[in-house]
This record gives C-alpha cells, sequence and structure tokens, in this order.
C-alpha cells in the first residue's frame, strides 16, 4: 500500500537534527511520496535542495515554492522575480503554500490578497497547480477564485478546516481538498466527521503537515510530541473509518489523485 503526504515542513528546525531519519520512517510506513512545503523565499528555496539532497533519484521527494499570507506583507517585485525562478525548477511542483489567513491577520487582508493574486498568476504562467491556505476567509478566497479559476490548472485547499458551504462551494470550482490530522482533534476538528464523506474520489489528498497537527488520536504520543510524516498511515485509517471506505480503497485514491496533481512520476 502507498500513500503520499502533500504536506510537510521538512525545512523547519524541529527536523535539523534527523530529517533523513524522518524520511526513512514514513517510507517504511508505505509514504512513497512526500511534497516538501515552502512558505517563504528561504523555506522554498530550501526545501527544493533538501529535495535533490535527500532523494538524488528524483522519484520520492518534490516541494512547493510560495510565500504564506502571514508574510505577505514583505510581498515586492524582487520575491516575484524570485519565485518565478522557483517555479522553473524540476523538483517545484506547486505554488505555494499561498493564500489568506483572516484569523491572526499577521499581515493586513489587503497585503494578503496582493500577494495571493499575484501568486496565481504566477502559477498561471507556470501551469502549476497551486497549494492554497485559508483560514477564516473563505468568502473572500471564493471571490478571487472564482476570478481566476478558468486559467488556474489545479488547485488544493490545503488543511480544509472550514464548513459545509465552503467545502461545497470549493467543490463547485473543481478544487481539491486536503486533510491533515485536524481531524483527529475532538475540540476543533469534530465537524469534519461528517463533511470528509461529501469529498469525491479524485478531489480528496491527506497530509500530516508535520511537524504541527500532531493527531491526538495517537497513541501512545512521540515523546518529542512532533508530527512526522510517518504518521501519515494514522490519517488515512481515520479517514477511512468516517467515510465507512477500506483502508486500501482511501489509500489508492488518494494517492491516484496526488499523483495526477502534483505530476508525480510511478515510485515503482
Amino acid at each position: 500500500m502507498h500513500i503520499i503526504d502533500i504536506g510537510v515542513n521538512l525545512t523547519h528546525a524541529q527536523f535539523d537534527d534527523d530529517r533523513q531519519a524522518v524520511i526513512e520512517n514514513a517510507y517504511a510506513q508505505g509514504v512513497s511520496q512526500m511534497i516538501l512545503t515552502g512558505t517563504d523565499l528561504i523555506t522554498s528555496t530550501r526545501a527544493c535542495e533538501l529535495c535533490d539532497v535527500l532523494d538524488p533519484r528524483g522519484t520520492r521527494l518534490f516541494s512547493t515554492a510560495g510565500v504564506h499570507p502571514h508574510d505577505a506583507k514583505s510581498w515586492n517585485l524582487y520575491e516575484a522575480e524570485q519565485l518565478h525562478q522557483l517555479a522553473s525548477a524540476a523538483r517545484v511542483r506547486a505554488i505555494g503554500e499561498c493564500g489568506l489567513d483572516f484569523n491572526r491577520n499577521y499581515s493586513t487582508p489587503a497585503d494578503q490578497e496582493r500577494a495571493f493574486e499575484a501568486q496565481l498568476a504566477i502559477a498561471i504562467e507556470h501551469r502549476l497547480p497551486v497549494f492554497a491556505h485559508e483560514r477564516d476567509a473563505a468568502k473572500r478566497m471564493l471571490v478571487i477564485l472564482k476570478a481566476h479559476r478558468d486559467s488556474l490548472s489545479n488547485l488544493v485547499i490545503h488543511c480544509f478546516t472550514g464548513d459545509q458551504a465552503s467545502l461545497h462551494a470549493y467543490l463547485d470550482l473543481d478544487l481539491h481538498i486536503g486533510i491533515t490530522g485536524w481531524i483527529c482533534d475532538e475540540r476543533r476538528g469534530g465537524h469534519l466527521h461528517t463533511l470528509v464523506r461529501d469529498i469525491p474520489a479524485g478531489r480528496l489528498m491527506l497530509e500530516t503537515d508535520a511537524p504541527f497537527l500532531l493527531p491526538r488520536t495517537l497513541k501512545p504520543r512521540p515523546r518529542r510530541n512532533r508530527n512526522e510524516p510517518s504518521y501519515l498511515r494514522h490519517i488515512l485509517e481515520q479517514v477511512a473509518l468516517l467515510r465507512g471506505e477500506p483502508i486500501d480503497e482511501l489509500a489508492k485514491h488518494t494517492t491516484d489523485c496526488a499523483q495526477r496533481f502534483f505530476d508525480l512520476p510511478d515510485v515503482n
């Protein structure tokens, strides 16, 4: 059984001491391919470099390149030019993590929208899909995406945590949905237990968002309290249970979906 983790923050300092071991542990648990997330120019460049270092054959590790809405206030012509260059790298398979976050507003909504639309334009020019972040901003996100959808190749709402109305609106735009260990959090993710059934096969992908969002249902909890891509199997099992779907069937269609979305090679 092969599964794909579409969101791993492998550049994070929590992995500084054991990145190779983390990757090997994930492979041993059936995670055959991973997408390393870039959230600014530094992490996007680093994620691309890590793919070359940790996967010299070029079959297992790929990355995204983008500027997170938290950092949108820094967006300028230089960042746009650098992102254009990164978008041409063979390992970069999506633009992002970019989008809107009106929950924390570390950057103003206006700056977020400006940076997001600029990155959508880069994705369109390079014919790359988008790895999008949205938190408490579905209405504005939908307005922006509707204006660009005909030109975009594809877009996934990473770590979906919204309500039924936003989920169905994203699906109506023919977008993809990423589900993380948030669905294992009884405090915040209970509403996803029924919503995850509404996501059709071919639009659903799985991710850990490691080292964040350690599934609260994971027993025993790891000593370091750090999420890892090797725990994707736990999310797979939880989603399969909630969808009333055999684990191997869910693994197959989410893996097939991720391979198509990110244009990944056959790992075999």
